[in-house]
């Protein structure tokens, strides 16, 4: 195999993993019933006039299943904090008691994991679209290489490859997806 063809596949496969490591971002974002710390990432608020995420001000825990218990550093944050998990369109509702932020997440009805699961699926279908266009792009070069001089089966060969990581990766993402609907499905 010439170093060309191992060029493109070393970064088909990287642009493929980048994919996946998106995905997989992406529906750590999607609300399964259970508190996760990282439902909150996409929290920012005003600290002293600098727009801060949530989780770099406060310790956040998770006390029971249904709870995120947020624990400022500074008690005067305690106000403002509740104020950007309002603003954030997440559907919590946090209770501040004093000293921390309370917010217990309800329980999804089955209308709403239904929903969940149909997003779930739409993010994993960009994923595959991802891949598939990182296929093309790869066996694109591939056909110029062999327009400039690269032996027919050797062009061969390396579409299989990159046809091999496509099915691998594709292979990850429907793996995922069925792991998130059966969190995403469990009461």
């Amino acid at each position: 195999m010439t170093e060309e063809i191992t060029f493109i596949l070393d970064d088909a496969k990287e642009q493929m993993q980048k994919a996946l490591l998106h995905m997989e971002t992406e529906l750590t974002k999607i609300r399964t019933g259970k508190a996760n710390p990282s439902m909150l990432d996409s929290v920012f608020f005003d600290y002293y006039g600098v727009n801060t995420q949530l989780n770099q001000a406060a310790t956040i825990s998770i006390p029971d299943a249904r709870t995120i218990m947020i624990k400022p550093w500074e008690k005067g944050l305690l106000p403002d904090m509740e104020k950007a998990i309002h603003a954030s369109n997440l559907g919590l509702n946090p209770m501040n008691d004093g000293e921390t932020i309370r917010i217990n997440i309800p329980p999804l009805t089955e209308e709403r994991r239904q929903a969940l699961v149909k997003q779930a699926r739409q993010i994993g279908e960009n994923s595959k679209v991802s891949i598939r266009n990182v296929r093309r792009d790869s066996n694109e070069e591939i056909k110029k290489l062999e327009k400039e001089g690269l032996s027919e089966d050797q062009a061969k060969a390396a579409t299989d490859n990159v046809q091999e990581l496509t099915d691998t990766y594709t292979a990850k993402i429907e793996a995922h997806l069925k792991r998130k609907e059966e969190d995403i499905m469990k009461v």
